[in-house]
């Protein structure tokens, strides 16, 4: 009798065990999404099909995604984390899905701390302020403010080049 009992039990946990597995098979998506990883404040490049009608990114804060003539995808990193990117035809059918994950800077960086606030520096070879999410504040503005001066100067003096042939 006991052995009857055991073999119960025993088949029952086995019946358990097969359909907890057919479970965890059913809910496995069909397919692996692959991610696609660019640093924060910079670009990559990456190619769909001709026929890419419609993105839908997930988190637009996370990353920012352009689509280029001849399904050419650039996409660029603006926030740490990962959000999705769907890539639709003009009929709506799913050409693509992809994780994006938006990554640290790959430069040398150095980051200081002033108690609470934090500003940070890209060292290649000397040390210059960098625009940072998570800096303090009034470093963050400055460092901003520095760095459109320095883009209006050398747009100046693009024009200048353009204009004098240099």
């Amino acid at each position: 009798m006991t052995a009857l009992f055991a073999y119960r039990r025993l088949a029952s946990q086995a019946l358990a065990a097969i359909v907890l597995l057919l479970a965890a098979i059913a809910s496995t998506p069909a397919r692996a999404i692959d991610t696609i990883t660019v640093a924060l404040d910079q670009a990559t490049i990456t190619k769909m099909p001709d026929s890419v009608s419609t993105l839908v990114i997930g988190n637009p804060v996370i990353a920012d995604v352009t689509v280029r003539p001849g399904g050419l995808l650039v996409i660029t990193g603006k926030a740490y984390g990962v959000t999705n990117l769907i890539v639709l035809d003009g009929s709506g059918a799913v050409l693509s899905e992809r994780y994006i994950e938006v990554t640290g800077p790959r430069d040398e960086m150095v980051t200081v701390y002033r108690g609470a606030n934090r500003e940070s520096y890209s060292c290649n070879p000397e040390c210059q302020p960098r625009i940072m999410l998570g800096d303090a504040p009034q470093f963050f503005g400055q460092t901003a403010a520095q760095t459109g001066e320095r883009t209006s100067q050398a747009l100046g003096q693009a024009a200048i080049g353009a204009v004098t042939g240099r």
